[in-house]
């Protein structure tokens, strides 16, 4: 069974800088992606980061430069490295992954022609 578990979110001055952790489990049997998504209040979700097995990585376009998000080998944790937070970063954030085989990525967007597995999100607030 695939989990996703999102943590640290928080508050923080524009100018800021937050790393936000996806530790994930149950994901094998095949390539496959991680991605990070963000819903500002009052707003639609949008794709921010992916990164897939083959080490690749995209971006939004609206965060690009100033978020990174990579994983290290020792663990399964994706994380999302973001500075110079402006008030127009804040919002709920979630990690979802793929179906392991079956994943596209494009611009921040990770997706799946199978199931798309979500976590329950952090927040993230940016005062300025």
């Amino acid at each position: 069974q695939v989990k996703l578990v999102e943590s640290g979110g928080g508050s923080v001055q524009a100018g800021g800088s937050l790393t936000l952790s996806c530790a994930t489990s149950g994901l094998f049997g095949g390539s496959y992606c991680v991605g990070w998504f963000r819903q500002p209040p009052g707003k639609e979700r949008e794709g921010v980061a992916t990164w897939d097995t083959d080490d690749d990585t995209t971006y939004a376009d609206s965060i690009k430069d100033r978020f990174t998000i990579f994983k290290d080998n020792s663990d399964n944790i994706v994380r999302l490295q973001m500075n110079n937070l402006q008030p127009e970063d804040s919002g709920m954030y979630y990690c979802a992954a793929s179906t392991p085989g079956y994943y596209e990525v494009w611009k921040g967007i990770c997706s799946s022609s199978r199931s798309t597995h979500w976590g329950q999100g952090t927040r993230v607030t940016v005062a300025s």
